[in-house]
């Protein structure tokens, strides 16, 4: 059964009552799922002023009681996560394992807010003066508007929920159509946790309108945005018109430096996980390979073998590692970027295009599932080296020199993940030294932590969910100097 699906404003589910209304659907067989109600202007408001209502108390709740309530939205997530991971499985398209994997992530992601929540100190500052006493404290800033995308429906919006709520700022949430069922069940979990009414809201509609009401409002003082480069551009202009404080997690294009002295098999096995993972449907998913000439050749035919072995199917299927792409558009864009790859020559490695036929008891010709892909010899002006992929498609390319590697990598403007492969220190050391991104992964990926700050620069945007640096936007300094 697809749970209902609704607005929550003011502590109150509210279904279509005449509202406009979206159809969703199953990516994979493209059935429909149920009917998710778009807010009106005035939902829009009622929302803001609702958070805006909220924060006079919340803000002054202390820090201790809002740790508990968090851990309860966490100790409830744990227990719905087999449902709320099955729903979205079915709007989202993804492993039913990596789902529930998900919900899961995203409960540690609200314990490590809870407990950080209560740790957000100012200081006292030695004064110039006898008799002068000097304060620096940590506020909450005021209401936040939060959008997230579809790909990580739970996690994302959650650790935007979780930083807020903890430092105590109200928020606004504008989630994804695409895939909302799981924000529903998140907005279900505040309310059975207690949370106050107005400190959580959840909005659906047309993104574009709700974004400019909600940027717009002057009782909204900060804004998180989760998504890609180009809307980022808009919302983040739109934002510094109107003062606004943000956090952008915008778009990647991530490289992958393979050395000749690589560990092969390892990295093989680690990169065909992370490319199929969600269908490539990643902001940090590898996308350029490059591998040093002296292994590329065996790397290719391992990384091509591997990707070939990928299970492919629904998402509810049993064993199935890759589902199908969010809808018919994200498959034409990968699509096209494919063959306008092969059409400059690039060479097919492995995948290329649609699956046809029955995947497990599912018609897979429906869906909108796209083969795991590798293109080798991938020229420099063919768009997929420019182009985020957002999909299950990797650009294989050769290099010679740590310098050559280096250049490549960081000729994009985008900078959010990168990935290394080296058993040399001296390597590693100078490869993390000179890759212009936020993250750097060598020899694992690890950056979905909680106690780690996940964020980019140059045009994968600024400031960090995760670490300490995830209540930055939500917190103003004070000064407070008496005598």
């Amino acid at each position: 059964m697809y749970p209902e699906l609704s607005l929550y404003i003011a502590g109150r589910f509210i279904d279509a009552q005449g509202r406009r209304t979206q159809a969703v659907h199953d990516p994979a067989t493209q059935q429909p799922l149920g009917l998710l109600p778009w807010a009106e202007t005035e939902d829009v408001e009622a929302a803001v002023q609702a958070a805006h209502a909220a924060f006079a108390a919340w803000r002054r709740v202390s820090p201790l009681e809002r740790s508990d309530l968090l851990r309860r939205v966490a100790a409830l997530a744990r227990e719905r996560a087999p449902e709320i991971g099955r729903a979205m499985t079915l709007d989202n398209g993804k492993p039913l394992a990596d789902a529930v994997a998900e919900v899961l992530n995203a409960a540690e992601h609200v314990e490590w807010h809870a407990e950080e929540g209560r740790r957000v100190y100012g200081r006292v500052v030695p004064a110039r003066l006898p008799g002068v006493r000097q304060l620096v404290v940590r506020e909450p800033v005021g209401v936040c508007a939060a959008f997230s995308p579809w790909n990580f429906p739970f996690g994302q919006a959650m650790k935007k929920a979780a930083a807020a709520i903890a430092a105590g700022c109200p928020i606004v949430l504008k989630g994804p159509e695409e895939s909302p069922s799981a924000l529903v069940a998140m907005a279900r979990l505040f309310h059975d946790a207690g949370l106050p009414p107005g400190v959580f809201n959840l909005l659906w509609g047309v993104p574009a309108d709700i974004s400019r009401q909600l940027i717009e409002s002057p009782l909204v003082r900060v804004v998180s945005f989760t998504g890609s480069v180009p809307v980022g551009r808009q919302l983040a202009a739109l934002a510094g018109l109107h003062m606004k404080r943000m956090t952008m997690e915008l778009g990647g294009h991530a490289p992958v430096l393979v050395f000749d002295d690589a560990d092969v098999d390892a990295a093989v096995a680690l990169l065909a996980r992370l490319k199929t993972r969600n269908a490539g449907q990643v902001c940090v998913s590898p996308t350029r390979f490059y591998a040093q000439s002296g292994v590329h050749d065996r790397f290719a035919a391992a990384f091509a073998d591997a990707l070939g072995a990928v299970k492919v199917g629904h998402g509810l299927e049993d064993g199935v590692q890759m589902g199908p792409l969010i809808h018919e558009r994200r498959f034409q864009a990968v699509q096209a970027l494919v063959d306008d790859a092969r059409a400059r020559g690039a060479e097919l490695l492995a995948g290329g295009g649609h699956i046809d036929g029955r995947i497990g008891a599912h018609i897979g010709a429906k869906g909108h599932f796209h083969a795991p892909t590798l293109l080798a010899h991938v020229p420099a002006d063919a768009r997929v080296m420019h182009e985020e992929p957002f999909g299950p498609v990797a650009a294989l390319s050769r290099f010679d020199t740590v310098d050559e590697a280096l250049q490549q990598a960081n000729a994009l403007p985008f900078g959010l993940a990168s990935y290394v492969f080296t058993r040399s220190l001296q390597t590693a050391n100078r490869v993390g030294d000179g890759l212009e991104a936020g993250m750097v992964n060598i020899n694992h990926s690890g950056m979905a932590h909680p106690e780690l700050p996940f964020g980019g620069v140059k045009d994968s945007g600024f400031g960090s969910e995760g670490g300490t640096e995830s209540f930055d936007s939500f917190l103003s300094t004070k000064l407070i100097t008496q005598i």
